[in-house]
């Protein structure tokens, strides 16, 4: 039984909360749990909860009906969220709306290769860095790393690059030696129910990445973390690793069923070993792809710049173009899965990659802000645009919410907000006009990032109401053309447009109707306490709207989202219009084409007060020399009567 604490309980009434309980036989232990304070109740004893949760600085009693407490989602709904690193290194979290990718070598041989590996997956995208220093083998033949030494190697190699780093803890007692030199402690899964190192690591209130044993059940693997929780941490990670079975072409059986399992029982976020789970090279990127697909919040691989030299696990270790693929293909895939590929920002070439004849080192975008600016987007809680943002910038990201799309703009504009979040393209529906008319509204705002968003819509209504008691349906207008097929259906509801598809869930929560229903994102439906009638409704499956993430021109404040903007840019957004002549556009396009450039996109918009006479909106690719595409675009000027550069970012996959 977890019994949680107000925030203001004073010393005397927790006091009197222990006694209470110990006088009805429990044993009673202090515990944090995320960000409240907690009693925790264990033994045979009978009490009353409702009596117990009127006690004095009690918020709530959670009787949990499974063995491990604080684990246990029933204990904490909400997902735990990791942080690790933040002193010499980025803070990198794990769970939540992103993947996060560890990435190293089974274990660091020399100085020498544990800097160059970090530095190759550092440059594939990978967050954290890790490597065995102490190694667990079962041949006291094998080489079993290099103890402290190579730990500092690895420290170094993390700070140098920008990489917290996660190393294997393999006794109590070096616990307390490896504590200031690592990031966070990996249990092996031969340490798994080694309750005395729990214990002890647990004491020292580092992260902890959990792995589970080859022969460890579910319960048994989620009793290992309750010893870590209970012993003083709040940060724990769960890892499958794949478990030992009959099957012998592998060299484990990875239980991909254990990721949903887990998340459902569990708080706590969990990430998948791909290497360990087969053993063989060439099946560890299908499986990490499997993975992500089942839910896994973020995947640690072993990477080597020689695998067939390795001192240890050379097979199942990838080559760097090997994981330079996978993080290509991770990056596409989260998108269906509703997630986002973290990535650490990398070093820009510039300031602000200003192109010739776009853009100048006055004006141009800056690099990321502090974390206490907020955003601003179009709705309320649970829009698909508040996804979004949340995907850019974190669950934890300070947020705005405005009634239009105007309002996104001049929040960005005047500072109240230090980045927007705009929709401007859906895949089944096509363009909003309306938002890539607003940025020739306001020269001062670019482009700085882009994300893809799948949008999967749902029919929500209130508790008591059915399909049958329906008979308005509110949504926004791009809510009610991307479920057309659905609503065809029903052609005696009345449609009603909504200003975002969130305000119309508000408004079913707010009003209490029960004949009314609205067409928006599970998360709107969560958010509001409704239920969901139909999931899915959309016509096409593959409904993606296309974000992008707008900052001033000028000022130092213009955030650009580590997973959206690390690296050079790759594409950049366009407006012109051409003089009224014969082959006027196709020369601007000729240039295009001469220079090697993709055109991605080509859309025409009319000219407000000037009928007849139109604007072309561009995305095209920026080619691997800044220089050349500045010449492009002071070719393309001579060539365009108006012309204004967007901006530019890094591509969305």
């Amino acid at each position: 039984m977890i019994i949680v604490l107000s925030k203001d309980i004073t010393p005397h009434d927790k006091e009197m909360v222990r006694i209470f309980l110990k006088d009805r036989g429990f044993t009673t232990r202090d515990q944090v749990l995320g960000d409240d304070a907690v009693i925790g109740a264990s033994g045979k004893g009978v009490v009353d909860i409702k009596e117990l949760g009127l006690l004095p600085g009690v918020e709530r009693v959670a009787a949990t009906s499974k063995p491990y407490e604080l684990v246990s989602r029933e204990t904490r709904n909400e997902d735990t969220i990791v942080t690790v690193g933040g002193a010499e290194t980025p803070a990198v979290k794990i769970g939540g709306s992103r993947i996060t990718v560890i990435a190293g070598p089974c274990a660091v041989e020399s100085k020498d290769q544990i800097m160059e590996t970090a530095a190759l997956v550092r440059e594939s995208g990978a967050v954290l860095l890790r490597g065995g220093a102490y190694k667990p083998r079962t041949s006291p033949y094998a080489f079993q790393g290099l103890g402290m030494q190579g730990l500092e190697y690895m420290k170094a190699a993390g700070e140098a690059l920008g990489l917290p780093i996660v190393t294997e803890v393999v006794s109590p007692e070096l616990a307390v030696q490896m504590k200031d030199l690592t990031d966070m402690f990996q249990i092996g899964a031969r340490n798994m129910q080694n309750f005395e190192l729990l214990k002890k690591v647990g004491s020292l209130g580092k992260p902890v990445l959990l792995k589970r044993g080859p022969s460890a059940t579910i319960e048994e693997w989620l009793l290992s973390a309750e010893y870590l929780l209970a012993s003083g941490t709040r940060d724990v990670v769960l890892c499958e690793r794949g478990i030992r079975t009959f099957e012998t072409y592998t060299r484990n059986t990875l239980d991909i069923s254990a990721i949903p399992v887990v998340k459902g029982l569990s708080h706590l976020p969990v990430i998948v070993d791909p290497s360990h789970a087969v053993g063989i090279r060439a099946k560890v990127s299908p499986v990490a792809l499997a993975a992500i697909a089942a839910g896994a919040d973020g995947i640690t691989v072993e990477v080597h710049p020689r695998p067939d030299q390795a001192l240890s696990d050379g097979p199942q270790s990838l080559y760097p173009e090997q994981f330079e693929k996978l993080m290509r293909d991770i990056e596409a895939l989260s998108p269906v899965v509703g997630k986002e590929l973290l990535r650490t920002p990398r070093p820009l070439h510039g300031s602000g990659h200003t192109f010739s004849g776009a853009d100048t080192s006055k004006n141009a975008p800056k690099p990321p802000v502090p974390e206490e600016q907020a955003v601003a987007f179009c709705g309320e809680e649970g829009a698909f645009a508040e996804q979004a943002l949340t995907r850019a910038f974190g669950e934890d990201a300070p947020r705005i919410g405005v009634s239009s799309f105007f309002g996104i703009f001049d929040a960005v504009l005047d500072g109240t907000a230090s980045a927007g979040v705009v929709p401007v393209e859906n895949s089944q529906t096509g363009s909003i006009h309306e938002n890539y008319d607003l940025f020739l509204r306001y020269p001062d705002i670019a482009i700085v990032g882009e994300l893809k968003l799948r949008i999967v819509h749902c029919l929500i209504a209130d508790e008591r109401a059915d399909m049958d008691t329906i008979r308005i349906v509110r949504s926004h207008p791009q809510g009610f053309a991307q479920c057309k097929e659905f609503l065809d259906k029903h052609p005696d509801w009345t449609l009603e447009p909504a200003t975002t598809t969130a305000t119309a869930v508000s408004s079913i929560a707010r009003d209490g109707a029960v004949k009314v229903a609205a067409i928006a994102g599970e998360a709107a439906a969560r958010v509001h306490g409704l239920k969901i009638l139909r999931e899915g409704i959309e016509t096409n499956p593959l409904n993606y709207t296309r974000f992008v993430i707008i900052a001033r021109r000028e000022g130092e404040k213009a955030p650009v989202p580590p997973s959206l903007g690390s690296g050079r840019p790759s594409k950049a957004s366009l407006v012109f219009s051409v003089p009224d002549e014969p082959g006027s556009l196709f020369a601007c396009l000729r240039i295009l084409s001469d220079k090697g450039i993709n055109l991605s996109k080509l859309e025409s918009r009319p000219i407000q007060g000037k009928p007849w006479e139109y604007l072309f909106y561009a995305d095209v690719s920026i080619p691997e020399s800044e220089g050349a595409f500045g010449t492009v675009l002071e070719e393309l000027k001579t060539r365009t009567r108006d012309f204004h550069f967007l901006g530019a970012y890094r591509a969305a996959m």
